[in-house]
């Protein structure tokens, strides 16, 4: 994989996408107030308007759906700081904090739990970004931060498909977490290959993803392929694209049998479906 193909994808714009910071916040807020239960995705939808209207009627406000300076107020603490009003840092919490949150997330550098509140996790997601953007990596979201997450997310170069089976749960935002990679259903023992040429890095138990294989394909990119049954690789050993890596089981915080699949640039997850063509 050549640095002149990775260089072109990591400059080339991220799908558009009509997710927003400001909504995602939104649902933070009505899901603290106990008026919205869908997910965190920055998607204004019926759910979100009729938790806002929920909002306003209890609040003796206009109940027209849209979330307005007052509205805002009768949310309280949740709805209080609009983001890049103050630098944020642990310990905060608000509206600033779940879009900062939210916009970590989409950008590649999941921090766990969107939920407005300025944890150890959030910290972590920050240094990361901040480590991506060659910034200094204090944990402070400041102005600098929240301009590295006005650009677009990162993309991975084309990949192979890893495996001969439909795909399920995509990459985003999943209840009021993300996903951060793709889910392919699959019998236990089903293939798994090599997305692309590469050296393993990881083989072994990692935690919730259960046995596992990280492959570095150079350049910064590398690949992730969880709750295997069978690691058929060991750290070092180089391989090409189709190389057979492993076999398909639920090791790990698996509900049943699938493969979980990651792409990681500079450490910045991409959405694993842009790479495959699947999307």
């Amino acid at each position: 994989m050549s640095a002149a193909i990775v260089a072109a994808c990591l400059l080339a714009p991220a799908t558009a996408s009509a997710a927003s910071a400001r909504v995602a916040a939104l649902q933070v807020a009505l899901r603290a107030h106990g008026v919205y239960a869908g997910p965190i995705d920055g998607l204004s939808g019926p759910g979100t308007s009729a938790g806002v209207r929920r909002i306003q009627r209890r609040a003796g406000l206009v109940t027209d759906g849209i979330a307005g300076p007052r509205t805002r107020r009768a949310l309280g603490a949740q709805g209080r700081h609009p983001i890049g009003s103050r630098p944020l840092r642990a310990g905060h919490r608000g509206w600033d904090v779940a879009a900062l949150q939210f916009k970590l997330e989409m950008h590649g550098f999941p921090c766990g739990t969107v939920d407005g509140g300025f944890g150890a996790r959030t910290t972590d997601a920050v240094r990361r970004l901040q480590a991506f953007s060659g910034l200094t990596a204090d944990g402070i979201a400041g102005p600098a931060t929240l301009a590295a997450l006005s650009r677009s997310p990162v993309r991975a170069p084309a990949l192979r498909r890893p495996i001969a089976a439909p795909l399920g749960d995509r990459y985003g935002p999943r209840n009021n977490q993300f996903h951060a990679g793709l889910d392919f259903p699959a019998p236990t023992g089903t293939a798994i290959t090599a997305a692309a040429s590469g050296r393993a890095i990881f083989s072994g138990y990692d935690d919730g993803w259960g046995l596992t294989v990280v492959l570095d394909h150079g350049n910064g990119v590398h690949t992730r392929y969880a709750h295997l049954s069978v690691a058929q690789i060991n750290v070092g050993t180089a391989v090409n694209a189709g190389t057979q890596i492993g076999r398909v089981g639920s090791t790990g915080h698996a509900t049943g049998p699938h493969l979980h699949f990651e792409v990681t640039v500079r450490g910045a997850n991409a959405d694993p479906g842009v790479a495959l063509g699947l999307y």
